[in-house]
């Protein structure tokens, strides 16, 4: 039976089960609350039984400690642990200005 190893050890050697963290990109939406963005992230896809293009929007709440985001930017976010209770993402980079 193998011995189960650390999380000392899973640092050393890389060995993370669990997993990456996942990243979007988005328009900044909101950016009215301090050290807060509201990120609007749209896709579409085409509906499987009727063949129509269909848009979804999905909104994150994401902590942008800086406070440099505006609302236009094209940013990328970061899946993080929670810092309130809808903040689950924080402000990784951003992509391009608003103009």
């Amino acid at each position: 039976m193998e011995k189960k190893k650390s999380t000392v050890e899973q640092k050393a050697t890389g060995d993370n089960t669990r997993g990456r963290a996942k990243f979007r990109e988005g328009v900044v939406v909101s950016d009215k609350a301090e050290k807060t963005i509201i990120v609007a992230i749209s896709q579409r896809y085409k509906h499987p039984q009727y063949g129509k293009y269909v848009s979804k929007t999905n909104r994150f709440v994401a902590h942008d400690a800086k406070d440099e985001a505006r609302e236009g930017d094209t940013v990328r976010i970061c899946e993080t642990r929670p810092i309130s209770k809808t903040k689950r993402w924080k402000l990784s980079e951003i992509i391009a200005r608003a103009e």
